[in-house]
């Protein structure tokens, strides 16, 4: 079955006040589902380019600007590497809407901020305050930023492919 051609007819809308709601079928909830599935499967390998990516940061970058501007840098570099990544794999997504490719954003935004956190508290033992030192606008944090492109990736993928 085709992903985009799902049916959103009038006998399967919704109708409540002004809002319009499709009724969930099988097929809709599966294809969340296998959307959903292939949103991870792509995250993983964002996480793996990223991981690769502060590697290279630390032994090539931050000898020479310091461990602070270095994670500055880096997360311009790191946004591109995330939209290089969304960009080829946005098709294997099967998501055609704006709402669904919006959702694979966010959930990798969701799934990062718990990595992140994750990795930085539990496992490399930082304190807060370094974890949340990339976040802080205020004093020069520009993860937001990066994590913005994120959430956004999958639809401006979408955009330049043609997709939505």
């Amino acid at each position: 079955m085709d992903w985009c051609s799902l049916d959103y007819s009038e006998t399967n809308i919704k109708h409540m006040n002004t809002i319009t709601v499709p009724i969930p079928t099988r097929e809709m909830n599966r294809q969340w589902l296998e959307i959903a599935w292939r949103a991870f499967v792509i995250w993983l390998v964002i996480i793996g380019a990223e991981f690769i990516h502060g590697i290279l940061r630390v032994l090539l970058l931050e000898p020479r600007v310091g461990d602070f501007r270095a994670r500055q840098i880096a997360v311009f570099s790191g946004a591109m590497i995330i939209c290089t990544i969304a960009f080829i794999f946005v098709h294997w997504l099967k998501a055609c809407r704006i709402t669904e490719l919006l959702f694979i954003g966010v959930f990798w935004l969701v799934l990062t901020i718990a990595f992140e956190l994750i990795l930085g508290r539990a496992i490399l033992g930082l304190s807060w305050e370094r974890v949340l030192s990339d976040y802080d606008l205020m004093h020069g944090g520009l993860l937001p930023f990066g994590m913005l492109i994120l959430m956004f990736s999958p639809y401006i993928a979408g955009k330049l492919r043609g997709i939505v």
